[in-house]
């Protein structure tokens, strides 16, 4: 399971190394970017209403398989429609399928994990789920950029190349047992509410801490390529790949290097390696230092993990168990609308003023979302938070 939620959140960031590619040949700039990055963000919203909280009541399997067949799908678009218009429909395509997957796949694996070890701690499902979601966010980048610099037809290899892994994906899912029980009398259809299911106080600081660290991400899903290009000079697909890809593996090693620390340590490690990273990676622009850019990316990301990490434990382990799979729909829901808002003021920034002072702009609002992580933590008493890190 934790193999295929690395496929379907691999494949949501292939597009990342490419931007520059598709910018060179069709012409657009970075604010076009991130409103095909906003499309995505959308269609994951859109995921998470119509069906992100469904596998609670039709089983597990089902929304994973018919996630990954609509992921396979936009696949195809990206390969035969290579066009702003395509890749803007490929994009919602994509956050569709990753919209149902999230919650689904964290629920699934957090179900399995409680079958499998009945009396083990939540340690090991936290670090095998968000390893696999945010490992996968880097793993999709490197492939494509190495595809698509030392291989042919690069804005469609890469596709081709992960349409094969996500229809043995689908397979292998339909051959996992499955761990929710279908009620006698089938459940009228509804929509997603958006309902603090662990309170709160404890669903607000949760959100703040994705947003944070989806904010880091998508800086670097987004903008950073073209960033690297414009004005580091480094213009090869496989150093932006590679460099996304480091950001995340960073993330990942955030994520294990933290799992022994309490909620409150965790949180607080998490705040100040994105603080350093964020401002290594404004000077890094200022300075035109691609090493300190770098750098402060890969701290950061490794922030970003150790916060994303400790959000997903604060939600999923505060949720009735009914009810896990619509608390983090919720959770996630909250985050990339917060995400979509984060992205498109990027990209104004970006349209409005040089590449640069963007970026000393997102640095700025992210010291402001930190400091919020702070203050929401003391406010509502949550640094004496009892779930267990």
């Amino acid at each position: 399971m934790a193999a295929v939620f690395t496929v379907v959140t691999a494949f949501s960031t292939v597009p990342t190394p490419l931007y520059p590619l598709y910018e060179e040949r069709d012409g657009f700039g970075a604010f076009t970017v991130t409103v095909v990055f906003a499309v995505y963000a959308i269609g994951v919203a859109a995921g998470l209403v119509l069906a992100g909280h469904l596998s609670d009541r039709t089983g597990r399997r089902p929304v994973l398989a018919t996630a990954l067949m609509c992921e396979l799908a936009a696949a195809v678009l990206f390969a035969v429609w290579p066009a702003l218009s395509g890749l803007l429909l490929a994009r919602f395509v994509t956050g569709l399928a990753v919209g149902m997957a999230t919650p689904t796949a964290t629920a699934y694996l957090q179900d399995l994990h409680a079958r499998a070890r009945p009396g083990a701690g939540p340690g090991r499902f936290e670090t095998v789920s968000t390893a696999a979601n945010v490992g996968g966010l880097g793993v999709g980048p490197l492939a494509a950029g190495l595809l698509a610099a030392y291989a042919p037809a690069p804005v469609r290899l890469p596709y081709g190349v992960f349409a094969v892994l996500l229809a043995v994906g689908a397979a292998a899912v339909m051959a996992l047992p499955e761990t929710v029980d279908r009620p006698d009398v089938p459940v009228p259809y509804r929509l997603q509410r958006v309902s603090p299911h662990a309170g709160a106080a404890v669903f607000c600081l949760a959100v703040a801490c994705v947003c944070a660290a989806l904010a880091v991400f998508g800086l670097f899903t987004s903008l950073a390529p073209g960033f690297i290009a414009s004005t580091l000079h480094q213009d090869s697909p496989a150093v932006a790949g590679a460099t996304v890809f480091a950001v995340f593996a960073a993330a990942v090693l955030g994520q294990i290097l933290a799992g022994a620390l309490r909620p409150t340590a965790r949180r607080g490690v998490g705040v100040a390696a994105e603080a350093a990273g964020c401002a290594a990676v404004a000077v890094g622009m200022v300075r035109a230092d691609a090493a300190l850019f770098i750098a402060g990316g890969i701290v950061a990301g490794a922030g970003a993990g150790t916060l994303f990490k400790a959000a997903v434990a604060l939600v999923a382990h505060a949720a009735p168990a009914g009810a896990r799979a619509e608390a983090l729909t919720a959770f996630f829901l909250a985050a990339y609308t917060g995400l979509v808002v984060t992205s498109l003021g990027l990209g104004v920034a970006a349209q409005l003023t040089d590449p640069t002072t963007a970026t000393l702009w997102f640095a700025g609002f992210l010291a402001v979302l930190l400091a919020a992580i702070v203050l929401l933590g003391r406010a509502g008493g949550l640094d004496r938070h009892r779930l267990a890190p």
